[in-house]
């Protein structure tokens, strides 16, 4: 069991806080992860307050549910939420795969008016234009001018983890991700000129530092509701 509880957790890091687009794991929100002798794999994530956006946490607890659920020999995936104000609702929708607005359907929280692909994409669009810049980071820091990185294509540039995610973000959203797609991408995937080169990184730079202040944030809150978590 062992292996298959590694191989669970392997699978619970690929699921994401949408907002701050990195693992549920390498957050702290894992609360617990545990598989029975029968292949029952038992998931219970935690969030930094109670009062979490909903359809944030929905998409964590249905993505996490989808990811174990694959994982071979778990032959059930129970994945819950604690210490959340919508936590019955939530549990109960994924665990009844009912999708977000049939989770809340009757609730008097009135949360859930639509599903949530438009929101996820959103989130993944953010996630892509600030994965230009901290691909984009080292070359600027080694001189290349805004002609330069105009041209530059994914192809001509150092393999890192952080090209792999920007490539998936493309991936997920259906831009172009191949080694010859632009380094520097507008929304729509078109490439961005020398000219608006400037403007574009220094978006691309605010979001990055927006995403990367907000997880810092909510670690900190994480960890002053749960003191256990990093100590």
């Amino acid at each position: 069991m062992n292996d298959l509880r590694a191989r669970v957790w392997r699978a619970l890091d690929t699921v994401l806080d949408p907002e701050l687009d990195e693992p549920v794991t390498g957050l702290g929100f894992v609360e617990s992860c545990a598989v029975s002798g029968d292949g029952v794999a038992t998931v219970v994530l935690r969030l930094p307050t109670f009062f979490c956006a909903p359809n944030f946490s929905f998409l964590m607890v249905a993505d996490a549910y989808d990811a174990v659920s694959a994982v071979a020999g778990v032959t059930r995936a129970d994945v819950t939420l604690a210490d959340h104000h919508a936590s019955t609702e939530i549990n109960g929708g994924v665990a009844a795969q009912s999708g977000f607005v049939g989770a809340f359907a009757g609730s008097d929280q009135g949360e859930a008016t639509a599903e949530l692909d438009e929101l996820r994409r959103r989130f993944f669009r953010k996630a892509a234009l600030a994965g230009q810049d901290r691909v984009a980071r080292s070359l600027v820091d080694g001189g290349a001018g805004p002609d330069e990185l105009a041209a530059t294509v994914l192809g001509d540039v150092p393999a890192s983890a952080e090209l792999d995610r920007m490539r998936h973000r493309r991936a997920v959203l259906g831009l172009p991700h191949g080694d010859d797609a632009p380094l520097l991408l507008h929304a729509d995937g078109t490439g961005v000129t020398a000219a608006q080169v400037p403007l574009h990184l220094r978006r691309a730079r605010l979001q990055r530092v927006g995403i990367e202040a907000n997880g810092a944030y909510c670690r900190d809150l994480l960890r002053t509701r749960y003191p256990a978590v990093g100590s």
